[in-house]
């Protein structure tokens, strides 16, 4: 059977934690590979933690914490239970795991991929085309706070979805390359912004991701 895609960024990720150390740059502003491990960790592992990534607020004291304890236990033993996979639990669910595992470790593979030298992934079709599936079905959410402009993505070859109302801004790139933008990483993801300049500015200017 082969190894599910979101498995194998998790694999692959942690061949990165484990060649560059804990002290590697990521995309996740002020936070090195040791702080991406803890926050993977309490993600999957802290159920009174985790909520504070989504919700903050009432929640944030409690993911402090649970991060603080998380850093404590030092690098390897943060990126052992990376590596294991989660416990019991939606995370491991088959189809539901892929929902919400998928882009979180495309996406954290690549903010320890690009400051360090490594560039745009051209070999990985299948894995375009999966992130391209949950992109048209979340594209919403991740621009919901994008007003007054019509949001095409566009892949290279053709294919596109769009959300919002107004006049219109197309993104074009790679899937992996749009979800980067999507998820706030806009100066490293590698795309083409072109339409009205309204839209335009609205969209960079609105607070993306989930």
């Amino acid at each position: 059977m082969p190894e599910p895609l979101d498995a194998r960024e998790r694999r692959e990720l942690c061949d990165l934690f484990e060649e560059l150390g804990p002290a590697a740059p990521t995309l996740c502003e002020g936070w090195a590979t040791l702080d991406l491990a803890a926050h993977l960790v309490v993600r999957e592992r802290d159920p009174l933690a985790a909520p504070g990534i989504i919700m903050g607020g009432p929640f944030r004291g409690l993911l402090d914490r649970g991060t603080e304890r998380a850093l404590a236990r030092g690098y390897d033993t943060l990126v052992e239970p990376v590596r294991n996979g989660p416990p019991l639990g939606p995370f491991v669910v088959p189809g539901l795991r892929t929902l919400i595992n998928l882009n979180e470790y495309v996406v954290h593979h690549e903010d320890v991929r690009r400051p360090n030298g490594m560039g745009p992934r051209t070999d990985r079709p299948e894995l375009q085309d999966a992130v391209w599936g949950l992109l048209r079905n979340g594209a919403r959410l991740m621009l919901r706070k994008v007003h007054g402009a019509r949001v095409t993505l566009r892949r290279p070859e053709g294919d596109s979805a769009s959300v919002g109302r107004g006049p219109e801004v197309v993104l074009t790139g790679p899937p992996i390359e749009l979800l980067l933008y999507l998820q706030g990483r806009r100066t490293a993801a590698e795309v083409e912004l072109l339409g009205d300049p309204t839209a335009k500015a609205a969209l960079e200017a609105g607070d993306l991701g989930i």
